[in-house]
């Protein structure tokens, strides 16, 4: 399991890292903070990331995510994260480096820009921030039959895409920071 291989420990704060076990969500600065284990797990579920896939992680953060998903994808496959807060990006990056996924990256958000759109079509995309509307630019970054995992005002989004038919469905209710 990707959980046992990717130790959440790594991307913690030093001061936070004796926290790691606990299911809750964990300031790492900036406002910011680790998923809850939980919730991770339930929305990695949901993504249904196989070898192979192109996956999008958006809020990429302290980097626990990206380097979930990269666990999942596989060498065969590649995963780059986005973070707007180019401090976490960095950090997030190096906490990435050291957990040793090469097909991974982390780089900082560009302003006015959800996602990385030059890079796309994504199989997969996981964005660990509320937006307040399903944002369309994410949605285009979707390849045909792609998946995203999205809170919506506080509801867990499931968007697939089948050429140009979009289909969503809710699975629960959650508190993310808000995404930027």
């Amino acid at each position: 399991m990707a959980f046992a291989a990717v130790p959440r420990e790594g991307f913690l704060r030093p001061a936070s890292r004796a926290d790691a076990h606990r299911d809750a969500p964990i300031p790492i600065g900036h406002g910011q903070t680790n998923s809850q284990p939980r919730t991770v797990e339930t929305m990695l579920r949901l993504l249904d990331v196989q070898p192979g896939h192109r996956v999008l992680d958006v809020g990429a953060g302290s980097g626990w995510t990206t380097a979930l998903l990269a666990e999942l994808t596989g060498p065969t496959g590649s995963v780059r994260g986005v973070e707007f807060v180019p401090e976490l990006a960095r950090w997030g990056a190096e906490n990435l480096a050291a957990a040793g996924h090469s097909w991974a990256s982390i780089e900082s958000a560009t302003a006015g820009i959800i996602g990385a759109p030059e890079h796309g079509p994504y199989d997969r995309i996981l964005v660990s921030a509320n937006a307040r509307h399903l944002p369309g630019e994410l949605v285009a970054q979707l390849a045909d039959a792609g998946r995203m995992v999205i809170p919506v005002n506080s509801r867990m989004l499931v968007v697939e895409r089948q050429g140009d038919d979009i289909r969503t469905s809710e699975h629960g209710a959650y508190r993310f920071v808000p995404l930027r």
